[in-house]
């Protein structure tokens, strides 16, 4: 064989997955994704939540957060145009599909099943695709940055908008203004989603009564908890838990769990 295109990129794992509960792309390689549906974010980052649509680059482990049901479909590729590519990249990230917009063909059609040396070609023609991709993610504002630091830090003590918009020196409807232009939704509705991405964790990992998970979270009682969560979710969170909670439970608190060991 005078060239191997497999040492250049070559497919190493896919990912065809339908969640509305938080999971994680392990493979080591470059993940390269398009979510199709639903919307989410990547776990740990001050970022906006990803709309249908979005192209999704970064390395595994990447665990995503969905606000909503999700449909992804995703490329781990490894190789030397990867490791050269991963390079380049400052860090995961959701960026505009408009940026590559020939990814969701060349990914379904990785998802059909190629043999080694045609879906090494395809991935090839994936990274060429996304090679501008970061350049076309808008930063967020300084105050949306802030805002979302400041609600994934304080979700369980903030009483709503106008406490974080005061918090940051500005008028509650300057912040909504700014917030919603640039994530597209307002940040009340995004604090919500991240309270219910914790109730998500507690509920996954311990068998907290539904009250303290309330009250952990931020919502002012089980009843608003399961409330809020059937809306976001459209299941209620026993019906989650018993869906979603692992086999194993982890030895240490979570960290929203602190002030119960105080």
């Amino acid at each position: 064989m005078i060239f191997d295109c497999t040492r250049v990129a070559r497919l190493t794992e896919l990912a065809d997955k339908q969640f509305s509960a938080p999971f994680v792309l392990a493979g080591g390689g470059l993940w390269v994704g398009v979510l199709s549906s639903g919307r989410c974010a990547l776990s740990g980052e001050a970022q906006r939540l990803a709309a249908a649509g979005s192209l999704l680059l970064g390395a595994g482990p990447l665990r995503l957060v969905p606000a909503e049901p999700c449909h992804l479909v995703a490329a781990c590729i490894g190789g030397s145009a990867a490791a050269q590519f991963l390079q380049g990249l400052a860090g995961p990230m959701f960026a505009s599909g408009a940026s590559a917009p020939g990814a969701a063909q060349l990914l379904a059609q990785l998802a059909a099943g190629q043999p080694p040396a045609q879906a090494g070609s395809l991935c090839f023609q994936l990274l060429c695709e996304a090679a501008e991709a970061d350049a076309a993610a808008p930063a967020l504002p300084p105050l949306v940055a802030a805002a979302i630091a400041a609600m994934r830090e304080h979700y369980a003590g903030l009483y709503g908008v106008e406490e974080l918009s005061a918090s940051l020196g500005v008028s509650k409807s300057h912040l909504v203004r700014v917030f919603k232009a640039a994530v597209g939704i307002p940040p009340g509705q995004y604090l919500t989603g991240v309270r219910v991405e914790a109730a998500k964790q507690l509920l996954c990992r311990r068998e907290y009564p539904l009250e303290v998970v309330a009250s952990l979270c931020g919502f002012s009682g089980a009843n608003y908890l399961c409330r809020v969560f059937k809306r976001a979710t459209g299941q209620t969170p026993a019906a989650w838990r018993e869906a979603a909670a692992p086999a194993a439970l982890p030895a240490a608190p979570l960290p929203l769990e602190q002030e119960l060991y105080v």
